[in-house]
C-alpha cells in the first residue's frame, strides 16, 4: 500500500511549533505532502496564537522547491452553512449549500490572491471535506482540476474532475497490499504523543509511504455509481461514528 501525507490549515498564524515538529519528521523519512493553503484566513480557531510568520508566502513557495505540494483550502476558511454536501464528513461547510455564482467568485478571488504572492495550483481542499454539485461545477470554471477527497484506492474521475481519496480508517489502508491512500494531519493539534504515534507509522515496512507528487503521476479509474454510493455510506458512516466520541 502507498500512502501520501496532507496537511491542513497551513496559514500565517498557525501554531508554527507544531508544524515544525511535524515537518522534521517528515523529513527524517524523506515525506513531501500536500499542504492546504488558506487563501485569506479569517477563521479564529486556526490561530495557533503565534506570532505571524513574517515570510510566510515565501516560505511556502520554498517548500514547494523542496518538493512538497500546494492545494488553495477553501477561501476564507469560516463555515457559512450547515450542509454535508457530496461528501457528509461533516454537517458544515465554507462552500456546500452556497449559490453557485457565489462560489465561482470566491475560488476566482482565493486563486487571485494565492497568484498575487506567486502560488499557483489547480488542486482544492475543501474546508471540512464539504463540497457539493454546485462546488465542482464552480472549481472548472475556476480553472482547478482535482481535489484532495473521496474515499478510495486510486485517484478517479468524477464530474470531469480528479479526486485523490484519503483514507476511511488508517488501520484498513495499513493493510492493504495494493492502491493508493492519503493520510490527513491537522499540525496545530497534534501532541508529542500523536508524533510518536506518526513516527512508528512511518516506521512501518509494510507500508509505501510516498510524496504527493507520485500520488499526483497515477492514472484515474472513473468512478462508477457503485462506487460513488458506498463512497457516501461511508462518509456517513464516519461521521456518525465520530459524533458518538
Amino acid at each position: 500500500m502507498k500512502i501520501a501525507v496532507r496537511l491542513d490549515d497551513i496559514t500565517p498564524d498557525m501554531d508554527w511549533e507544531n508544524f515544525f515538529l511535524f515537518k522534521e519528521l517528515l523529513d527524517r523519512y524523506q515525506i513531501k505532502p500536500l499542504i492546504g493553503v488558506v487563501p485569506d484566513n479569517q477563521d479564529e480557531n486556526l490561530n495557533g496564537k503565534a506570532i505571524e510568520h513574517p515570510e510566510f508566502w515565501n516560505y511556502v513557495k520554498q517548500l514547494e522547491k523542496e518538493g512538497w505540494v500546494i492545494a488553495m483550502h477553501g477561501y476564507r476558511h469560516i463555515y457559512s452553512t450547515k450542509k454535508g454536501g457530496l461528501f457528509p464528513l461533516n454537517n458544515f461547510s465554507e462552500f456546500a449549500g452556497i449559490p453557485y455564482e457565489e462560489q465561482v467568485k470566491m475560488l476566482q478571488e482565493g486563486r487571485k490572491l494565492l497568484l498575487e504572492k506567486g502560488i499557483s495550483t489547480d488542486i482544492f481542499m475543501a474546508p471540512a471535506h464539504s463540497y457539493d454539485t454546485n462546488t465542482l461545477r464552480a472549481l472548472k470554471q475556476a480553472g482547478f482540476k482535482a481535489l484532495t477527497d473521496g474515499f478510495g484506492y486510486w485517484p478517479y474521475l468524477w464530474k470531469e474532475l480528479i479526486f485523490y481519496p484519503i483514507s476511511f480508517r488508517l488501520s484498513s489502508s495499513f493493510k492493504r497490499k495494493n492502491g493508493f491512500s492519503t493520510m490527513v494531519v491537522h499540525t496545530g493539534t497534534v501532541s508529542a504523543e500523536d508524533r510518536k504515534r506518526y513516527e512508528t507509522y512511518f516506521q512501518n515496512s509494510d507500508i509505501e509511504w510516498v510524496s504527493f507528487s507520485e500520488y499526483l503521476k497515477q492514472q484515474p479509474v472513473k468512478r462508477k455509481v457503485l462506487s460513488r454510493i458506498n463512497e457516501l455510506i461511508k462518509a456517513s458512516i464516519k461521521h456518525f461514528l465520530v459524533k458518538l466520541k
